[in-house]
């Protein structure tokens, strides 16, 4: 196997039988182990009985760390990075001593492996391979509602924290009350849960049974307005689930891009 100065290594993101022979055999080999939580990370090598030092490296130390990771690299020493679950640089921190490894020319690799994304839409149907991943959402209602307005017509993937999503599904139903929202937490675990259903139902389940663990979530794309959208017939769907016409007129116009008030006279008229 080919050797490098810089190894990027996934970790399960639940479910410890997810790690790779590749991730234990260079996590055994490598001189350090750079992590985001060395008590997180104490586990993982705890468990499969791995001695290799650990160095904390996080959002926080990141650019400190570089002249370190340097000086160890530049002694013949090898390291691997890891977060503390999932593959680094996706969400998580790495970008900093990657980009300045490669300035001094330093070989880095990444090994295939466990990431969240990817677990999470390969179960979850889609009209084709396109979407948009945010990342973690901001922090302010404003800004998550500035995100999905962008992204409106995508699928938008997302990370959200259990304390947040029930307000973060308040926000996605104030800019589409009808939108088709999927949820996915506890993943490669016992309690793993995926729920497909419109955000309003969601929001309620949600509501009533606080959740634990992180979430991935998407929201399916709003159709474009175009010739095979009969917005007759969504009317009268809207209409049978008892919604009124000011609402019919917001959604439709949020939906399609439609003009708004000739919707309200569709409806009334």
């Amino acid at each position: 196997m080919k050797e490098y100065d810089f190894y990027i290594v996934p970790t399960p993101i639940g479910n410890l039988g997810d790690i790779t022979n590749r991730a234990l055999k260079v996590l055994g080999s490598v001189d350090i182990i750079a992590c985001e939580d060395m008590r997180v990370t104490q586990k993982l090598l705890n468990h499969f009985d791995i001695k290799t030092k650990c160095i904390s490296y996080h959002k926080f130390n990141e650019r400190e760390r570089v002249e370190q990771f340097l000086e160890i690299l530049s002694s013949g020493r090898k390291i691997a990075l890891v977060s503390d679950a999932g593959t680094p640089l996706f969400c998580d921190p790495g970008a900093v001593i990657v980009e300045e490894l490669k300035k001094h020319g330093f070989s880095v690799t990444a090994l295939a492996g466990a990431n969240a994304v990817v677990t999470f839409l390969s179960q979850v149907p889609r009209e084709d391979e396109s979407f948009s991943f945010v990342g973690f959402l901001p922090k302010t209602k404003s800004q998550i509602s500035e995100v999905f307005k962008v992204h409106k017509f995508e699928d938008v993937v997302f990370y959200e924290s259990p304390n947040r999503i029930v307000s973060t599904l308040e926000v996605i139903k104030e800019i589409n009350p009808v939108a088709k929202v999927v949820l996915g937490r506890e993943l490669t675990k016992i309690f793993e849960e995926v729920l497909i259903d419109e955000v309003e139902n969601l929001l309620e389940h949600f509501s009533k049974n606080p959740p634990k663990g992180e979430f991935v979530g998407m929201v399916y794309r709003a159709q474009r307005v175009g010739d095979d959208v009969d917005v007759d017939e969504k009317i009268k769907l809207l209409k049978s689930k008892k919604f009124g016409a000011k609402d019919i007129s917001v959604i439709l116009s949020t939906l399609y891009g439609v003009n708004k008030n000739e919707i309200y006279k569709k409806v009334v008229g």
